[in-house]
């Protein structure tokens, strides 16, 4: 148990007597991340006790973490998640019992399934010039491997029959791509399931004009992220926001709402978010009956008009603090299951160490480089002082971009340019080329202009292993 930040030793407290007054035989052991650790001078957030704790368990109920904004700390919350490698963020939304939204009636009951552990939450930033900071996009074969079949093997638990994954392949054509071709790939082992993919733009689009048309929704971490708050606003709001983080050796089970510092000890806080992360942690640990109970409380209560004063309630609603609020659940526990109520099992990740077989290209071709550059000069004087430079290699400048877009060989664009340029240089001797060839171009480079960043161009089994540049023919 990680009480958390802000609201978290609130609703911690409410939480844990709901869990018990059901009758799970939990023994909790109750250690810190967050706040309090950054303030001590650990910079992780999470002390060595919280790590041996959790390693011990395999399992956490977590209250909200604050975390640091601009600032040199990382998020004690992702660091808790790569460091238990808990690659799937399970974010369920169901329309809630006497909760008043736009969309009442709609019958909204969806489950967003987010990569949690890559795409630019591997948070590898460089400033490349003092004007120009890089954040990574990082996306692996095992890493959509994992996520897409966790979505399908939740269709299978739930009794849900469509699977959607959610993408900019459109854009992103090798990241995001490598999602897309994932998805496919697996899709086929589950025949009974629909699978579709969709832009990312056109699900958030559609998710406010029909969102009962989505059952189970798999996309990437940082669209994940965006995307599940989204949808916990179809149903109320973050205050019924649950979710849990699964790998193959931890789970960390959390509400999706921040500490919300400003209303600690103030007992107004919403449990409700970590009721449902609650009723979740008790169904992986196969304390189905227990979970049932649970959720048969909140919905009562929910029905009956009591609620915290964040909700926007039916007509009839008593707005109570914290603490009340979870009595009325315990004093409802033995209510019977809300009409419609899917039953529900553990979902359970598969287990991938690797992929297999590994991928293992026929053909790797060296075809070139992409060499990043600081410097204000214009694209025309920087082209031909890059032209000199290379030409006693084995390299020939093929266009230079800036910010993605091609600015030599002219285009006929007015793109406005910043002091941070890609150079594109292609092979033109392949028998002349060796690992060296790379390393002469970057020295002759060095004694002109600050370089900050290579990239090798491949092309594997004949395809390009890079993307063309905006504007590039």
């Amino acid at each position: 148990m990680i009480p958390g930040d802000g609201i978290g030793p609130e609703i911690v407290e409410v939480v844990r007597a709901v869990v018990e007054a059901t009758g799970a035989p939990i023994v909790w052991e109750e250690h810190a991340a967050g706040a309090a650790v950054f303030a001590a001078g650990d910079q992780s957030g999470v002390p060595e006790a919280t790590i041996a704790s959790l390693r011990r368990t395999g399992v956490a109920l977590k209250g909200p973490l604050a975390t640091p904004v601009g600032k040199g700390e990382k998020s004690a919350n992702v660091t808790l998640r790569k460091l238990f490698e808990t690659y799937a963020n399970i974010r369920p939304v169901r329309e809630m019992p006497g909760v008043a939204t736009p969309f009442s009636g709609r019958g909204v009951d969806l489950v967003v399934v987010r990569e949690n552990i890559e795409d630019l939450y591997a948070g590898i930033e460089h400033m490349q010039t003092p004007d120009v900071a890089q954040c990574l996009k990082l996306i692996s074969r095992i890493g959509c491997e994992r996520i897409v079949r966790t979505a399908f093997e939740l269709a299978v638990a739930q009794n849900r029959g469509t699977v959607h994954c959610a993408t900019k392949a459109n854009i992103m054509k090798l990241t995001e791509g490598m999602v897309k071709e994932t998805f496919e790939t697996v899709a086929a082992e589950y025949p009974s399931i629909r699978a579709e993919h969709i832009i990312i733009d056109n699900l958030a689009h559609q998710l406010v004009r029909r969102p009962e048309q989505f059952d189970v929704i798999v996309t990437t971490n940082m669209n994940g992220d965006i995307i599940s708050d989204l949808t916990s606003g179809l149903v109320g709001g973050l205050g019924f926001a649950g979710s849990a983080n699964l790998g193959d050796d931890a789970a960390i089970f959390e509400a999706v709402h921040g500490s919300a510092p400003k209303y600690a000890g103030a007992d107004r806080a919403n449990p409700a978010a970590l009721l449902l992360s609650a009723a979740m942690m008790l169904r992986h640990l196969d304390l189905l009956a227990e979970a049932d109970r649970l959720e048969a409380g909140l919905d009562a209560t929910l029905a009956a008009g009591v609620v915290t004063a964040d909700v926007t309630a039916t007509a009839g609603a008593s707005p109570v603090g914290t603490r009340a609020f979870g009595q009325a659940v315990i004093d409802r526990l033995d209510a019977p299951p809300r009409p419609g109520a899917r039953p529900q099992q553990a979902v359970r990740p598969p287990r991938i160490t690797r992929l297999a077989p590994p991928a293992r290209p026929r053909i790797r071709r060296q075809v070139g480089a992409d060499v990043f550059i600081e410097t204000t000069d214009t694209p025309t004087v920087l082209a031909e002082r890059l032209q000199q430079l290379c030409r006693d290699t084995c390299y020939t400048l093929a266009m230079i971009s800036n910010r993605g877009t091609v600015v030599w060989p002219p285009t006929g664009g007015a793109t406005h340019c910043i002091d941070h340029f890609r150079g594109r240089f292609l092979i033109t001797d392949q028998l002349e080329w060796t690992n060296h060839s790379l390393t002469r171009l970057l020295d002759e480079i060095s004694g002109h202009y600050r370089w900050m960043h290579v990239e090798r161009l491949e092309e594997i089994d004949g395809t390009p292993g890079f993307t063309a540049a905006q504007g590039q023919r």
